[in-house]
């Protein structure tokens, strides 16, 4: 198996040949891989009626996620295809290969797929630790045909940027869609760790986004927390715009590729003047916050509503590519939220969740709520990258008259 079409298949004694063809131009970049496979056979539909063939190679028995990939298959293709451009092949497929390597990689139309993260990882539905690793790597690489197939970056600093980190945002849109914001949380914090703990370990020097180069931690683990985090500051249909007009200006296109620099003019062009700072702080810097909440009280008024108050800290740092750091001014957005109570621990209950101007001379912030409170806290999605955020969060306590008297 290749990527393209089978022509015809043939035999010479013990020899047998496969003619592969594709129906347009591709990267000079291809998979072959040949097993004893079984083939699981689905189909999915464009909105404009064209039919995609889905195809899953794997070894006989190991059937634990075939129906994850079919299912992560066409939700990228309907939200790549809905918000960034048509998908350019006739078929997808995807191809089982043995546990001497831990990875995907996306070929055109084509996707190789090791068994050691999908095929036999037993997803338990019921268990809240779980991740659905198989679909994300599934939507991730179906993503690539988009970002790496028709958006092609030059071979310079920044490439893994519209590549890797744009695989990224993607998998988690869909990801997000399939399971929820209480699962996205989860997932952000495991990133957020895999970025710190990598960065913690570096001996060559720290990029930016805009110049990774070989470094997976940031262009996967904070790629996707930039993203991601861009998406809930600036809206998703704002920023599905600009990355929807890059595409069609860029896609397909030969020498000169685009660069970093001309994916991020596109993503400015989608940001507000007053939410511009970000673009700066997270994809040209290495930016750090340092906010905590102190305490946190709440007061129930005579209308029965609550009144919350929480005493904060907030910091801002700069760090060069060795890891020294400056401190720096702020006066930029976070989320501040205030939870309820949830019936279930794992899907939290914000009965107030909005985005905040608030600077580093910040101290106090007074909420009214319907609910009563039982945490407060500074970016408690973990939208920026902080390296506590233990502290981000904190129970809020009752300061009402009568308890405060007793």
């Amino acid at each position: 198996i290749a990527p393209g079409y089978l022509q015809k298949e043939w035999k010479v004694g013990d020899r047998k040949y496969y003619h592969y063809k594709m129906d347009n131009k591709i990267i000079n970049f291809y998979s072959i891989l040949s097993a004893r496979y079984t083939v699981l056979e689905d189909s999915w539909t464009s909105p404009e009626g064209k039919k995609v063939n889905i195809q899953i190679f794997y070894q006989h028995g190991q059937t634990y996620d075939l129906d994850m990939m079919v299912k992560g298959i066409k939700k990228t293709l309907d939200y790549c295809g809905k918000n960034f451009s048509p998908y350019q092949y006739h078929q997808v497929r995807i191809l089982e290969f043995p546990r001497y390597a831990s990875f995907a990689q996306s070929f055109p139309n084509t996707i190789p797929f090791s068994e050691s993260i999908g095929f036999i990882t037993k997803v338990d539905p019921n268990n809240p630790d779980d991740i659905a690793y198989p679909f994300y790597v599934t939507c991730h690489e179906v993503a690539h045909q988009w970002w790496g197939h028709q958006v092609i970056g030059a071979n310079a600093k920044g490439a893994a940027l519209m590549c890797e980190s744009m695989a990224q945002y993607c998998a988690l849109m869909v990801m997000e869609k399939e399971y929820g914001k209480a699962m996205m949380e989860k997932f952000l914090r495991y990133e957020m760790d895999g970025y710190l703990r990598a960065r913690g370990v570096e001996s060559k020097g720290e990029p930016s986004l805009e110049d990774v180069e070989g470094q997976g931690y940031v262009y996967y683990q904070k790629g996707g927390i930039a993203m991601y985090a861009l998406r809930e500051y600036i809206g998703e249909d704002s920023l599905n715009n600009a990355l929807k007009r890059y595409v069609h200006a860029v896609a397909f296109s030969g020498p000169p590729y685009t660069n970093s620099r001309e994916f991020l003019k596109f993503i400015r062009s989608g940001t507000p003047d007053s939410m511009q700072y970000l673009v700066k702080d997270m994809f040209e810097k290495i930016t750090f916050y340092e906010n905590s909440v102190k305490s946190a009280s709440y007061t129930k008024l005579a209308n029965g509503k609550y009144k919350v108050d929480m005493e904060i800290a907030i910091g801002k740092k700069y760090s060069d590519k060795m890891g020294n750091e400056k401190s720096a001014s702020v006066d930029d957005y976070f989320e501040v939220g205030v939870y309820g109570e949830s019936k279930d621990k794992n899907k939290p209950n914000f009965i107030y969740l909005q985005k905040m101007k608030l600077t580093d001379k910040s101290k106090k912030i007074e909420l009214i709520v319907d609910e009563k409170p039982v945490k407060a806290g500074i970016d408690p999605r973990h939208l920026l990258i902080d390296r506590n955020i233990t502290d981000n969060t904190a129970n809020v306590g009752d300061a009402s008259p009568a308890i405060a008297k007793k």
